[in-house]
């Protein structure tokens, strides 16, 4: 047992030691690195590539071994002379949260696309989002109508969810693939705010608000609410959902779009049935179908995190990583 202490000592003292020298250049790079915070680069990733090895790979392991040998010369003698598809299929990944922030390097993603592709090239956009603000997703809608207008065909594909402002910007594609138990839909708009002006009377605190302008504010969190202010932001709401519907019937035509814009959510069988998607198929699936026929690169734009953060984030990771050895020593 002193053996084991003497060793879980030595690796707190380790642990103190690390830490502090990681806090002390973690300083130094936080000072270097303030000027470059919030800067990007762009990365390009060759798809096709990636998917070729893997199914060379499962093709060679399903032969037995002499078999093997002969097929990997082969195909080695074959890739070498293979020459890349002309046509190009760029891949974009949208995750898009509430505030939809994303947006900001989709625009840098789609700058780079609309910068190089051809009439020949398309594009797919693996979408993910529940929604979020309207102005967020509208300008994310935007965006991807800047690829249809430089004669890009794109294509949409939901594995998970693209409802209300994701599915703002879905309609926008071409065309839209759905994974069978994906949500699609929500077409509707919501708003909801808290109101402690019950509470504050209670406290006996007023609340004195000044606008100019009628409808400046209609509903406030602090002061108290009245017919007329809830009268006007549902009709408010109910321009934004005009609108929003106007948006989906102008890409989707054959749409019922009173039908679907009741703000429900369907699986992706029950969307192919209503027209809110095309074809029920995995965005993977569908992009070995590609293969052949495209070369695919994935474009993606990341923020890069300034060095301070990733030196907390390592220094978190080797505490863990001794408290996890000293736990295992006590045992």
């Amino acid at each position: 047992m002193e053996f084991l202490a003497d060793i879980g000592g030595f690796i707190i003292k380790a642990a103190v030691i690390v830490l502090a020298l990681v806090i002390v250049l973690g300083v130094v790079a936080q000072t270097a690195q303030k000027q470059k915070r919030g800067k990007g680069e762009l990365d390009v990733t060759d798809l096709s590539k990636e998917l070729n090895e893997m199914r060379d790979h499962l093709r060679i392991e399903l032969l037995d071994g002499k078999a093997q040998k002969k097929a990997q010369k082969a195909l080695k003698k074959a890739r070498k002379g293979e020459r890349s598809p002309e046509s190009k299929l760029f891949v974009i990944d949208f995750k898009g949260s509430v505030d939809a922030k994303e947006v900001d390097s989709l625009k840098r993603e789609v700058n780079a696309i609309v910068s190089m592709a051809t009439d020949q090239d398309e594009v797919l956009v693996r979408l993910e989002s529940g929604g979020g603000v309207v102005h967020g997703y509208g300008l994310g809608a935007a965006q991807l109508q800047r690829l249809i207008d430089h004669g890009l065909k794109v294509t949409i594909a939901v594995d998970k969810v693209a409802a209300s402002g994701g599915y703002m910007m879905a309609c926008v594609g071409n065309k839209i693939l759905s994974a069978p138990f994906a949500f699609i839909g929500s077409i509707g708009v919501v708003a909801q705010l808290p109101n402690v002006n019950k509470w504050l009377k209670n406290h006996d605190i007023d609340i004195e608000q000044i606008t100019a302008g009628e409808y400046k504010r209609t509903l406030t969190v602090l002061g108290e609410n009245t017919d007329e202010g809830r009268r006007k932001f549902k009709q408010d709401l109910e321009a934004i959902h005009r609108q929003f519907k106007e948006h989906v019937a102008q890409h989707r035509t054959d749409l019922d779009i009173e039908k679907v814009a009741t703000g429900e959510v369907w699986t992706g069988t029950e969307a192919l049935e209503l027209g809110l998607v095309d074809e029920i198929v995995t965005s993977d699936a569908w992009l070995l179908k590609q293969l052949d026929a495209h070369r695919i690169l994935k474009v993606e734009y990341s923020i890069k995190k300034p060095l301070s953060e990733r030196f907390a984030k390592g220094t978190a990771t080797l505490v863990n990583t001794l408290k996890s050895s000293l736990t295992r020593s006590d045992v």
